[in-house]
């Protein structure tokens, strides 16, 4: 299923900030299309956490081939000795921009909930045909720590009026540095191109026609989306 001699590349945006890309990461990549869009019934609201949209479970054929993927190529890339829970999904983006709530209208991690002396990566495998449905941009947060606290924190509980007056963030999709946050970088979208990235990295999906969202497998923004929760070296594990 995944491309057994794959070409790997290192894409470094800054002395922290790097992303893993890819291509041709699928034998037949159509043929993952193909089963998705056959299961399009069967796709659910996320309600497991801030993503704008839906998601299918995996089988576990698949969710093996990313595991022995991740594991051959990937995982000595980043700070991550074993890995101990991997979690793979089908997802799509869905909601307009003025559907989101304020904490969608920012970047965010994935290591939430992470043990200190874990690391978490995430992947990103684009399976849609129009590049214009977006890639993935990464950005670091250019305030004190204690005021982007307030600012995540206010995220969550103001109302979107609120939210603006405070913070002067426009509803909708990042896209882009604001006063807050300064983009590093980002990789295209590309068919059956795929990226790997330090999950504790702020990123987003660049949405940049969110008038081509499409809750159909056929024609939206459908990804494979995979986290794996590793520990770390035992020098990082010593600091």
């Amino acid at each position: 299923m995944f491309n057994p001699n794959p070409q790997l590349q290192i894409i470094q945006f800054d002395h922290r900030h790097r992303c893993i890309v890819v291509d041709d990461a699928l034998i037949a990549p159509q043929k993952l299309r193909q089963f998705a869009v056959a299961q399009r019934s069967a796709f659910r609201p996320v309600d497991f956490n801030a993503y704008p949209g839906v998601y299918l479970p995996v089988s576990q054929e698949l969710a093996a081939g990313l595991d022995a993927f991740f594991r051959q190529y990937v995982r000595s890339l980043f700070d991550a000795r074993r890995l101990l829970q991997m979690h793979v999904r089908f997802s799509m983006v869905t909601l307009p921009p003025d559907a989101l709530r304020p904490y969608q209208w920012l970047c965010h991690s994935d290591n939430n909930g992470v043990a200190p002396q874990e690391s978490i990566q995430a992947s990103v495998l684009y399976l849609f045909d129009d590049e214009n449905l977006g890639g993935t941009s990464f950005y670091e947060a250019i305030r004190p720590a204690d005021e982007m606290a307030v600012l995540f924190n206010d995220a969550t509980r103001l109302s979107g009026d609120a939210f603006t007056e405070r913070y002067g963030i426009k509803p909708g999709y990042m896209l882009g540095s604001n006063r807050y946050f300064a983009r590093v970088g980002g990789i295209p979208a590309k068919w059956n191109r795929m990226i790997f990235y330090d999950g504790s990295l702020l990123h987003s999906g660049d949405i940049l026609a969110p008038e081509k969202l499409s809750g159909d497998p056929a024609a939206g923004r459908l990804t494979l989306n995979g986290f794996f929760t590793c520990s770390r070296s035992a020098a990082t594990k010593s600091l």
